[in-house]
């Protein structure tokens, strides 16, 4: 190892006629606990005398409850870079490791993207420990594992697979276990969407093949139907699998409200998710085919006509909305408020004025973004903006045939779909009448007495 870096820090001391080294990371150690070890191990002189056991002295005075041997280098070296404090005495084939680490962070709060109403304001951190015992104080249950493996050649970074041993599928566990060992990559730069792309091999597929949540209480949730999360180090998100595309539209306050409120909610949000799919596209195919209007709505349309194709204004605005999202992303919070004013009410109404849109393409365009945003997986919305302008596309094209080729091809795509082997779009295909009724309404916990058979749990019956 070598001296040039600063945080590698190391202190020289003599105990029992031995020369004992002591190495810690600068910033990974409490230097509380170091500075009593050390004098612990000074205070050895003035009561030991028998220097043919300075090892077994050593060791015995060490007060910390996480005391283990380290038999060669190399394992020494990952412990000391994960933040351990190293113990070398001469004479001795091995050392000593203390696990002293604290790791820099900041404390649990609510998450952005997953805030409800009423309920637990907790939400996970970037250290792996803390998040770790916020999953534990939920599950008080001696069969819950949490599994610690490291993953990367140089990074080294800690990774928990935590599941309940009677409940999830042993096959399941086996199958995430191996994945992870076999992964053979530098680092974990980008930490545990790094870890999703080697475990489920997307592709070029847009649609997520895992669930993200920054909540311990969707975590413990999805971990007692028989789910397998993983954490991952320095990451605030966790990973649960398998999931289904019906996983990623539900939402923790839906199960924060009563029976009925959350089944409202619930549909809510269902129409908001096929709005931001199948709304512009539909609306695109009247204004190209005026006849299969209905009657009763054959206002639909624009008003006057435009210099620019209609097609081209929706690709415009909806690129607009997608500028103003990644500004508002890489802006200060107060500014990015006052900025969505001005595009709202400037850039809008002047670009109407001026004759680039016509109001219905910016009213339609909106709906469909406020349904982008309403999907609680920000992922899920992603990929159905994807399939969203493919079917604009289509129908640009092909106009009424080529809406529903498209709309075929788009569930035909859904339905090969498979994550860890589960069906993507259970429990509609392959069909389950009680499953899909849980789905769409948002029954009461004492009536949902079994659990997901999709992920093949042990015990069926929850308690």
């Amino acid at each position: 190892m070598g001296t040039g870096s600063f945080d590698i820090g190391v202190r020289r001391i003599r105990v029992l006629n031995k020369e004992v080294h002591i190495y810690f990371l600068n910033g990974l150690c409490d230097t509380t606990f170091i500075i009593q070890l050390l004098k612990e191990l000074v205070n050895v002189n003035d009561k030991e005398k028998n220097s043919n056991q300075a090892m077994q002295i050593i060791e015995n005075r060490l007060v910390h409850q996480q005391v283990s041997p380290v038999k060669n280098l190399d394992e020494s070296v990952d412990k000391l870079l994960s933040g351990l404090i190293i113990i070398f005495v001469e004479g001795e084939d091995s050392g000593i490791s203390v696990d002293v680490r604290s790791y820099p962070g900041r404390q649990p709060e609510e998450p952005d993207t997953e805030k409800v109403i009423r309920g637990a304001r907790d939400g996970y951190t970037e250290n792996l420990i803390v998040n770790t015992a916020l999953t534990r104080r939920r599950i008080r249950d001696e069969r819950l594992r949490t599994e610690i493996l490291q993953v990367g050649e140089r990074s080294k970074t800690d990774i928990c697979i935590s599941y309940i041993k009677d409940v999830a599928d042993p096959g399941l566990v086996d199958v995430i276990r191996n994945e992870l060992n076999a992964i053979n990559t530098d680092g974990l730069t980008m930490a545990d969407k790094t870890i999703e792309e080697f475990i489920v091999k997307q592709g070029f597929n847009p649609y997520p093949l895992v669930r993200y949540t920054e909540r311990p209480d969707v975590a413990a949730n999805h971990l007692l139907e028989g789910h397998v999360v993983i954490m991952v180090d320095t990451s605030p998100s966790v990973i649960i699998t398998p999931v289904t595309m019906f996983h990623h539209v539900q939402h923790a306050e839906e199960y924060r409200q009563a029976p009925a409120v959350g089944t409202l909610l619930r549909w809510t949000r269902f129409i908001g998710i096929l709005a931001s799919i199948f709304l512009l596209p539909l609306w695109f195919l009247m204004v190209l085919e005026p006849n299969i209007i209905p009657q009763a709505i054959d206002y639909i349309g624009p008003n006057k006509e435009s210099n620019i194709p209609v097609v081209v204004q929706i690709f415009l605005a909806d690129a607009g909305i997608e500028f103003l999202r990644m500004a508002a992303i890489h802006t200060p919070t107060p500014l990015s408020t006052a900025m969505g004013l001005i595009a709202a009410a400037l850039i809008g109404q002047i670009a109407i004025d001026v004759g680039l849109f016509v109001p219905e393409v910016i009213l339609y365009v909106a709906i469909a973004a406020i349904g982008t945003f309403a999907t609680p997986s920000y992922e899920l919305s992603a990929a159905n903006k994807i399939a969203r302008l493919f079917l604009l596309i289509v129908v640009a094209i092909f106009k009424v045939p080529g809406f529903v080729v498209g709309c075929t091809v788009y569930f035909l795509l859904l339905a090969r779909i498979r994550s860890l082997n589960t069906p993507y779009l259970w429990p509609f295909l392959p069909f389950n009448p009680k499953a899909f009724w849980q789905i769409i309404v948002r029954t009461s916990v004492p009536g949902a007495k079994l659990r997901p058979s999709i992920v093949h749990p042990q015990n069926p019956h929850k308690q």
